[in-house]
């Protein structure tokens, strides 16, 4: 039996961490499961807050639409360091890529890479599309995955230098007597398909938002909703794990 889900329909449970469920929801006015099936409605569905607000009301439960977006900003990083406990390692090819994001009107811009499984590597939301940003990113995809044999990305030559630098600060620092070969990048137009693909999945969930109001909300939300689609591709292993129902 399930017992103690973050995601009633995704598996991520609050056992093994530093808080307990009933401390993470301490004070709240409402039981965690309402809290817990906002956050992941909104996350993972094309729905509005008040669309969100509208569907409590009809099921006896009078939330402000304001309260529920307070949710999704307190909870939605909880969420996402719990899964990346239980994330899987992913595959040594990746395809690399950013896809633009609007925040009080102006484009920003959310790096993402993937596997050539399809499954999602890392992403970072940036305020600039420059070197020092991809190199951050990538800096942190390495940190945190290890080094991939090889790295498809379009023709930006901003990325490639991006690789190349981290590439190459990545084999100096390392300390094992094991000679590491250069990452192999494979740069085409046509051959990151794969990733310009999975972007529609986040953009699709975006649309209702009208865009963000502010960088600090719009990075916790998109975390949150890449959350949800790493849950979808059965990113994290669980000892109970319902497939959640696709939107």
């Amino acid at each position: 039996m399930c017992r103690n889900l973050l995601f009633p329909a995704g598996g991520l449970r609050f056992t093994g961490s530093r808080t307990t469920g009933e401390q993470v929801f301490k004070g709240r006015h409402f039981d965690r499961s309402v809290i817990l099936l906002c956050v992941r409605w909104y996350l993972a569905y094309g729905l509005s807050l008040r669309n969100l607000e509208e569907m409590m009301a009809e099921r006896g439960i009078t939330v402000d639409h304001a309260t529920i977006h307070r949710w999704v900003i307190r909870y939605s990083p909880e969420l996402l360091q719990r899964f990346n406990l239980r994330k899987r390692a992913v595959g040594r090819k990746w395809h690399v890529d950013e896809t633009y994001i609007k925040v009080r009107g102006k484009w920003m811009y959310l790096y993402r890479a993937i596997d050539s499984m399809g499954d999602t590597v890392e992403f970072w939301f940036s305020e600039h599309r420059d070197l020092p940003a991809a190199k951050r990113f990538l800096t942190r995809a390495l940190k945190r995955h290890g080094r991939p044999d090889r790295i498809v990305i379009d023709g930006s030559q901003t990325n490639r230098e991006a690789i190349v630098s981290c590439d190459t600060t990545n084999r100096l620092q390392d300390s094992s007597r094991h000679r590491l070969n250069p990452i192999r990048i494979r740069q085409s137009p046509y051959m990151n398909n794969r990733i310009e693909q999975d972007h529609r999945a986040i953009k699709r969930r975006m649309h209702p938002m009208l865009g963000f109001k502010s960088m600090d909300s719009a990075r916790i939300i998109l975390d949150g909703i890449e959350m949800v689609h790493m849950m979808r591709k059965r990113q994290a292993s669980f000892a109970c794990y319902p497939k959640p129902s696709e939107g």
